[in-house]
């Protein structure tokens, strides 16, 4: 009798079910970020090529991408309590597999199992915040808390990464999520409220698996397009399944009775603008950390703790982005805010490539925290804009945009600045000395890569070869930098011009 009345009592008091939503996204986000300053550790202890690499980094946005709208739907139809809870015992499951992976492939196969736990937590925490907060003031300030820890675990991650990697062997990366989920299960059992289900309707699992075998398609295509080995006929085949399946995905939006996208949405302007916005700024923030943690590794034998303290301010003016933005809207209008946050944010990555990553000092710190705060008022600036466009019954259809934008951005991010840094790389290590005409092809494609070739040569050679090596990856990513900051420079005047009037004006209630 007593217990039940403790379990209902928990399961009346919203705030107590807002901290147990907020730990269950912990580890989804911490996720996110980790590997980041895991990368050079997992390529040399897996022997990973430098597409391995980066399929082990962006499997997870790219899984998660895809399977966010349909998991938001499931939701409704089986509750979110129940979601959240099979969601975290899958991810608790997939991380203990991956911690014992033994190849690059299993890793990669292992990461996306997690993702696919992970993309069932994080519609499910919305649905239960939703429930939970029938007042629209506590509601927003639960979700607004709701980011900021998001931005905080995504600022830890990379951190307690680097402290585990100095500390104990790359497995433990892994490992940390087990203790944490372990303690969140139970406690989630007692607090998270049921909620009313809507069990008519069909859940378009064959829809989910177009979109997921499109966007993943696609993307090796792009990534096997800059390999040495890669034969015609894969590429043109994994570029023709995945074009195949979205043409098909995007034909059954338009005519089936349950679709999964409501495709009207993106009949709206400023829709159509904030998630170019969540793309574009999502997938810099990822790209940067990522090569930069390589960088501060490879070409500065920085620890991974090290790498992780050195992009802390960038991850930590993250959290400050959500508030400052909703003033900055609020004062001076998404068009205004989003196109200065762009612009901002592209001085700031040219600004990187003239700083000397060798010794981190105020030009460094300063121009990653404002590129920090920059991206997440342009982060924030794109969900007003899709969030204000969207009328209410179709504000959940409207968050579910918004959510594959941020994580498909991520997992884009990640590739196309990866796939810059290969493709300047090669280009780079080819002209660097003549001891690298010795190795084969295959080695030139990432610093990864010829690191591991370097180690057959006799310790002279093996020298020569690393030296070229961090001036040609030193060399790439200043070209990287200025290609990103011009891009993003344009994104921002596109943005200006696009969205015009319609959301220039200050924001009012």
């Amino acid at each position: 009798m007593l217990a039940r009345i403790m379990e209902n009592t928990l399961k009346h008091n919203k705030w107590l079910i807002l901290f147990a939503a907020l730990l269950a996204s912990l580890p989804v986000v911490i996720n996110m970020t980790t590997l980041h300053v895991a990368i050079p550790t997992l390529t040399t202890s897996l022997q990973a090529s430098g597409t391995q690499v980066l399929w082990i980094i962006d499997i997870y946005a790219l899984m998660m991408s895809g399977l966010l709208i349909p998991m938001g739907t499931l939701a409704d139809r089986v509750g979110g309590r129940k979601m959240i809870l099979a969601g975290l015992t899958i991810f608790l499951s997939a991380s203990f597999v991956a911690s014992w992976a033994t190849s690059a492939n299993f890793l990669i196969f292992a990461r996306a199992a997690t993702a696919f736990g992970a993309a069932m937590i994080m519609p499910s925490i919305l649905s239960i915040i939703r429930i939970a907060f029938d007042d629209e003031k506590e509601r927003g300030l639960a979700l607004g808390t709701w980011a900021t820890v998001g931005a905080a675990g995504g600022a830890i991650g990379p951190l307690i990464g680097g402290y585990l990697l100095t500390h104990f062997s790359w497995s433990y990366v892994f490992l940390m999520n087990v203790p944490l989920i372990l303690i969140i299960i139970p406690f989630g059992v007692m607090v998270y409220p049921k909620s009313a289900v809507q069990p008519s309707g069909k859940w378009a699992f064959d829809q989910a698996l177009l979109l997921i075998v499109g966007l993943i398609s696609c993307i090796y295509a792009v990534k096997s397009a800059f390999k040495a080995d890669i034969s015609i006929l894969e590429l043109s085949g994994a570029l023709a399944l995945g074009a195949l399946s979205l043409y098909v995905f995007f034909r059954k939006q338009k005519t089936s009775e349950f679709p999964l996208l409501d495709l009207e949405l993106f009949k709206k302007q400023e829709i159509r603008v904030g998630l170019l916005l969540a793309l574009v700024v999502s997938g810099a923030m990822a790209g940067v950390e990522f090569t930069i943690a390589q960088e501060l590794q490879f070409v500065f034998d920085k620890t991974p703790l090290q790498a992780g303290s050195v992009m802390l301010p960038l991850m930590l003016a993250t959290g400050l982005g959500g508030p400052v933005s909703g003033y900055l809207v609020g004062t001076f209008g998404v068009r205004l805010v989003a196109t200065v946050s762009l612009l901002v944010s592209a001085a700031c990555l040219l600004t990187l490539t003239i700083a000397d990553f060798g010794s981190i000092g105020p030009v460094i710190v300063g121009s990653l925290f404002i590129l920090g705060l920059s991206l997440a008022i342009g982060l924030t600036a794109s969900s007003i804009a899709i969030m204000n466009a969207a009328p209410p019954e179709k504000a959940g259809a409207a968050g579910s945009i918004e959510a594959v934008g941020y994580e498909l951005g991520m997992g884009l991010g990640i590739t196309f600045f990866g796939l810059m840094m290969s493709a300047s790389y090669r280009h780079a290590i080819t002209q660097a000395s003549e001891v690298i005409a010795t190795l084969p092809k295959q080695a030139t494609l990432t610093i990864g890569d010829t690191m591991i070739a370097a180690k057959q040569f006799d310790p002279s050679t093996t020298e020569a070869i690393l030296s070229a090596a961090k001036n040609a990856f030193s060399s790439a990513h200043q070209n990287v930098l200025v290609t990103a900051g011009v891009m993003i420079a344009l994104v921002g005047i596109i943005v200006f011009v696009l969205l015009g009037n319609r959301a220039g004006g200050p924001q009012r209630s």
